[in-house]
């Protein structure tokens, strides 16, 4: 079973980190979990407002833990508010189900973490962790 390592997820946070400069979008954070929801790697941007680090978190945690993108998440929260809002106080409150949080894939399509990205737009957030993951040679799933 491939695992994350910390190179991998420093580089995610990296190439994450450079999207959102390359395309002028606010202050970010990045959270990157490994496949067991650990956070692995970790950075807020000067100037990311004081909530950021949990929202990070919440939408890489909520995408590995139920095995979907937050983008997918977002649009069940639609479809079936009750069933996310159970799922979101089984998890603790830590669920955060708007596009920013991606899945990890290794080669063999195998969910190796989750990275959750906030700070601007969810649209953007989730642009930023998409490019961040191929740039670090993995796949990314939006769920969308």
């Amino acid at each position: 079973m491939s695992e994350l390592t910390l190179d991998q997820a420093r580089a995610i946070v990296a190439a994450t980190l450079a999207k959102g400069a390359a395309e002028g979008f606010n202050p970010l954070a990045v959270a990157v979990l490994d496949g067991g929801g650990h956070l692995k790697a970790f950075e807020r941007q000067d100037g990311a407002s004081l909530m950021r680090p949990q929202i990070a978190h919440g939408k890489a945690y909520g995408a590995l833990a139920m095995g979907l993108g937050s983008r997918a998440l977002f649009a069940r929260a639609e479809q079936q508010p009750y069933f996310i809002g159970a799922m979101n106080a089984l998890a603790g409150g830590a669920l955060v189900p708007v596009p920013g949080g991606v899945l990890i894939r290794d080669g063999e399509g195998r969910i190796v973490g989750a990275v959750g990205v906030t700070g601007d737009t969810s649209d953007n957030d989730e642009t930023c962790a998409v490019a961040g993951i191929e740039a670090a040679g993995l796949k990314a799933d939006t769920g969308g």
